[in-house]
C-alpha cells in the first residue's frame, strides 16, 4: 500500500519540449501530482520533484533535452527528477546514465506516472546508490499498447484534449512512430465527458491535439468526423480547434461540416512537408502537391478567411535544388497564412539515411531563410486584410500593468494596450475593433467596442 501523503506539500518544476500534445501531457502530470498535495515550484523556489516532458524531433531536440535535464538537476539539488516523453522512449537507458536522473518513463509507462513515481520515491534511498536499469521502464515500439487521457490548460487559457496516440505512417525521416507507437484513441464519449468537464470548469476553448488525429478511429471504430460532430454539441465551449491534420486525412466532408459547424474555428494546420512530387515520393508521404493544392482551394472557396498554416522541412535527403525550387514556387501560389519551417535532422535508426543526396547545412540554412521570409510576407498579408474589421477574441491572462493579447476566430493575434485590460478579460469573449499591426509587427492592436463579458 502506497503512503500518499509522502507528498503532500511537496514542490514541483515541469518543463515540456516539442509539441502542444507534450504540453498537454505535462500539464495533465500537474494537475495529477496538484491533486496528492504537490504544489507548482514558484520562481526562485528550489523543487522537490522535476518532471521533464522530452521531444526527439530532430538531433537539435535531444540537444534541448539533455540541457534542460542537466539545468534542473544543476538548480534543485536533490530533487527527485522524472524524465518521460519520445527522447526518453527511444533512448531510456542513456537518459537514466545523465547524474541526478531518478526514473526514466517510456511512452506505454507515463500513463501510470504516479504509481511509477509513488514507488520510486518510497525506496529512492536504495535506488540512488545503485543506479542502472531498474529505473527505466519502457516497452519496445509493438508493445505499446496504452493511452493517457488528457484534457488540461495548465497555466493556458485554452484547454488541450488529446484525441488520438501514436502514428503508423512511418514517413522516412520521421522518428515518432518508434517513440509514441501505433495509432490509438480513446472513444468518442470518453472525449465528450472530458470536454463537458472543461465546461464545467469554464473552459471556453478546446485544442484537440494528436500525434496523427485524422486517424483517429483506429481502436474503436470511430472516424474522426463523427468526434467533431459529438464535441459541436457540448454546451458551454464556445471554440475549438484541430492542431494539425494529415492533407489525405482531411476528408471534404469534414471540411464542409467545419465550414458551417457551432464552434470549430476556421484555422487549420497542415502538414506539406514539402511541395516536390520526387521528394514527397522519397518521404513516403501519403499524397501528391496536387492533393493538397484541392483541399487548400476547397477550404478557401468555403471560408475565405480561413487561416491556414503549413509545416514544411528543408534539406531533407533527396531535396535538390530545383525541388526546393519547386516548393517555393508551389507555397508561392498558394493561399496559405502561416509555413512552419523545419531544417531536416538526420535521425538514426530512419530509411532516410539511404538516400545518397544530402544537402549541405548552409543551403538548408538559406532555404529556411527565404521560406520564413516568404511566410512573414504571407501572415501580415493575411492581417492587413483584418484591419479596421469588428472580430470576436477570446483573451489570455496578462501580467498586471502589461499588453493582453488573445486571438480572433481565424487565428488573428490580437493586441490590448495596458489601458483598456483588466483581469476579468482573462478567458472571456469580447468584441473588438482590429487596428494596425503592434510594434513588433506580431499581432493587431484593438480597441474594445462591447464589454458585456460572455
Amino acid at each position: 500500500m502506497i503512503d500518499f501523503s509522502a507528498f503532500q506539500g511537496k514542490r514541483a518544476k515541469y518543463f515540456t519540449l516539442g509539441c502542444k500534445l507534450n504540453f498537454s501531457e505535462t500539464s495533465t502530470f500537474g494537475k495529477m501530482l496538484s491533486e496528492l498535495g504537490v504544489q507548482t515550484a514558484k520562481k526562485g523556489e528550489q523543487a522537490d520533484i522535476c518532471l521533464i516532458n522530452t521531444c526527439s524531433v530532430t538531433e537539435v531536440a535531444d540537444h534541448k533535452c539533455r540541457q534542460a535535464i542537466h539545468r534542473l538537476v544543476r538548480e534543485n539539488p536533490g530533487a527527485f527528477v522524472v524524465v518521460t516523453g519520445c527522447y526518453a522512449q527511444l533512448e531510456p537507458v542513456r537518459v537514466s546514465e545523465i547524474d541526478g536522473v531518478d526514473l526514466v518513463l517510456g511512452s506505454n509507462e507515463k500513463a501510470n506516472l504516479i504509481q511509477f513515481l509513488s514507488e520510486a520515491w518510497m525506496s529512492r534511498g536504495e535506488k540512488l546508490e545503485v543506479r542502472g536499469e531498474r529505473n527505466v521502464f519502457y516497452q519496445k515500439t509493438k508493445d505499446i499498447k496504452t493511452f493517457a487521457p488528457s484534457c488540461s490548460r495548465g497555466n493556458r487559457t485554452r484547454y488541450f484534449l488529446k484525441v488520438q496516440d501514436g502514428c503508423d505512417y512511418f514517413c522516412t525521416y520521421c522518428t515518432i512512430p518508434y517513440a509514441r507507437g501505433f495509432s490509438r484513441n480513446p472513444t468518442i464519449a470518453s472525449l465528450v465527458e472530458q470536454a463537458e468537464e472543461a465546461a464545467r470548469e469554464g473552459g471556453k476553448e478546446i485544442v484537440l491535439t494528436g500525434v496523427n488525429i485524422g486517424d483517429f478511429g483506429k481502436t474503436t471504430g470511430e472516424r474522426f468526423i463523427d468526434l467533431v460532430k459529438a464535441l459541436d454539441e457540448v454546451e458551454g465551449i464556445q471554440r475549438y480547434r484541430i492542431s494539425s491534420l494529415e492533407p489525405d486525412l482531411l476528408s471534404d466532408e469534414l471540411i464542409d461540416y467545419c465550414a458551417r459547424s457551432r464552434a470549430f474555428m476556421p484555422h487549420y494546420h497542415i502538414p506539406l512537408q514539402s511541395g516536390s512530387d520526387t521528394v514527397l515520393k522519397l518521404m513516403h508521404r501519403h499524397y501528391d502537391r496536387q492533393l493538397f493544392a484541392d483541399k487548400i482551394l476547397r477550404i478557401k472557396d468555403l471560408v475565405p478567411d480561413a487561416f491556414i498554416g503549413v509545416d514544411v522541412m528543408v534539406g531533407c535527403r533527396g531535396e535538390t535544388p530545383e525541388c526546393f525550387e519547386e516548393t517555393y514556387d508551389f507555397l508561392n501560389g498558394l493561399d496559405v497564412t502561416q509555413l512552419h519551417v523545419f531544417p531536416y535532422s538526420e535521425r538514426p535508426g530512419t530509411s532516410a539515411l539511404g538516400i545518397p543526396y544530402v544537402v549541405a547545412d548552409k543551403d538548408k540554412r538559406e532555404r529556411s531563410h527565404r521560406l520564413l521570409e516568404l511566410s512573414d510576407q504571407k501572415t501580415h498579408a493575411f492581417y492587413e486584410r483584418h484591419i479596421g474589421q469588428k472580430a470576436e477574441v477570446l483573451f489570455e491572462k496578462a501580467t498586471r500593468g502589461r499588453a493582453m493579447h488573445g486571438f480572433t476566430k481565424n487565428y488573428v493575434r490580437v493586441e490590448l494596450s495596458p489601458d483598456d485590460a483588466k483581469t476579468e478579460f482573462d478567458n472571456q469573449l469580447m468584441t473588438v475593433r482590429l487596428g494596425v499591426f503592434n510594434h513588433d509587427r506580431t499581432a493587431l492592436k484593438a480597441k474594445l467596442i462591447d464589454n458585456s463579458l460572455t
